[in-house]
């Protein structure tokens, strides 16, 4: 599943390569209130009919408020919702998403061979010059549907690829820790997450 999963990975990239501005490295250091690309919308719908019958639904939507250099901060809201045949329990959160873009270009060294083209090359390809890797942290709260709040903290890590002006292609992994009420019991859940999809 996972070599499928890479070579779609790698159509994509061949797809929207001869499509790719120059150079998406370097961004200039200039404070942006609601920059370019400052929108992101994702929708999931997954509906299970065995082991066990539940459906699931989830709509993410976020801005990106803040921009300076290679630190930008994202606010997002997610609406995430379970219905099995015993129960329906819902989610609303809203959380603050701050990114480091361009992370590994602190590996700029030594001068001759720099660590973070090496890095780059390795894992982007003819990409490298065009990949924007980011590592980013979540943190906010949420409401079930019963009314009761909750916490939320977690990571992210992953790549962008401008495809054209205002428009890239978003490939992450997220992991978050949230605080739940579940038939009457309080505990904590966790979440990994795969993202990927077009921002604009």
């Amino acid at each position: 599943m996972c070599s499928v999963g890479a070579r779609w990975l790698v159509l994509c990239m061949v797809v929207v390569y001869p499509l790719l501005p120059a150079d998406a490295i370097a961004q200039e250091a200039n404070l942006a209130v609601l920059p370019i690309r400052p929108f992101n919308f994702d929708v999931a719908i997954r509906q299970q009919n065995f082991a066990p019958s539940d459906r699931e639904i989830t709509i993410q939507a976020g801005i990106t408020a803040l921009r300076y250099g290679n630190l930008e901060v994202r606010s997002i809201y997610q609406y995430f919702s379970v219905h099995t045949q015993d129960f329906k329990t819902d989610q609303h959160a809203l959380f603050l998403n701050p990114r480091w873009n361009n992370f590994i270009d602190i590996l700029e060294f030594p001068k001759h061979m720099p660590i973070n083209r090496l890095i780059r090359h390795a894992l982007f390809g003819p990409l490298e010059d065009r990949a924007v890797p980011y590592l980013g942290a979540l943190a906010g709260g949420l409401v079930s549907g019963s009314g009761h709040p909750g916490h939320l903290y977690g990571g992210q890590l992953g790549v962008r690829f401008p495809v054209t002006q205002g428009l890239s292609l978003d490939i992450g992994l997220q992991y978050s820790r949230y605080g739940v009420d579940f038939r009457g019991q309080s505990g904590e859940a966790q979440q990994w997450v795969f993202l990927t999809g077009i921002r604009f």
